[in-house]
Parts: structure tokens; sequence; C-alpha cells
């Protein structure tokens, strides 16, 4: 028996949407984390792209747990002395909600140049409306 290895010209890529309406901000951004590494393929290596697409609508109605939503802070430095920055996840809730889902599923992939490649194929947007009708997504049950 051998085992077999996909070449890059033989992955498909699909199109997923998922609703984050009502949806755990962790659990849904594992799921969306495994469908853009591939994981869910029976086919999956892990050293190449195999993911697909996921376009997420309504990032801002996801949910947190508990008191979250005024204590959980995200972090950011740009590298000079003393410029380090703290946002609440209320704040970020009202300035960038697509943020909170991009970076819960950008926890949860390899840091890497691959990592940084799939995250590419996550499409987000705080409202319902977004501009891959033509892609023809399929719904993602989540």
């Amino acid at each position: 028996m051998k085992t077999r290895s996909l070449k890059a010209s033989e992955i498909t890529k699909d199109w997923y949407i998922a609703d984050a309406e009502g949806k755990t901000l962790g659990r849904f951004a594992s799921e969306i984390a495994k469908v853009l590494r591939g994981k869910h393929k029976p086919t999956f290596t892990p050293n190449m792209d195999m993911g697909d697409f996921v376009v997420v609508v309504n990032a801002d109605k996801v949910k947190v747990s508990g008191s979250k939503e005024t204590d959980k802070t995200y972090f950011k430095h740009s590298g000079y002395i003393g410029s380090t920055t703290n946002t609440r996840l209320d704040h970020m809730r009202r300035t960038h909600p697509e943020r909170i889902v991009e970076k819960a599923v950008w926890g949860m992939l390899p840091k890497n140049r691959l990592g940084r490649a799939i995250i590419n194929h996550l499409k987000v947007y705080a409202g319902a409306d977004h501009p891959h009708a033509a892609q023809q997504p399929k719904e993602l049950d989540i």
C-alpha cells in the first residue's frame, strides 16, 4: 500500500457561508478554522492549503459567555517602546465587529506562511449582505 499525496492542481476549493448570529464565538471560530484548513476533507494534507473559502455574515451578532463582553481585551503593540494598546470586546464590537471573528479564527490557525495564506480565504462581514453571491456559497452547518 502506498500513501497518496495530492498535487496542488488536484485540490478543489468550495465556497461556504456561515451565519454567526446567536453562535458562541469560540465554538464558531473553531469550526470555521477547521473548514479553512481543510480538515473536514478525507484528503487532508497538513503541509498544503487544502481548505475552502468561508464567508461569515452577521459577525456583529456573535455571542460570548460570561462577563467577556467587558473583561476580554485585545492586545496590540506597534513595536515602539511603551506603545501598547488594549481594546475591550464591547468597544471592538461597536467599531470593527468583523475583527472579533477574524482574530478568533486566526488564533486557531498555524502561525507560519501556510496560516497567513489560509486566513486570506476568510471573508467576514458585520451585516447580512456580502458581495460573494456569484460564487454560489453553500450553507455551512455549525
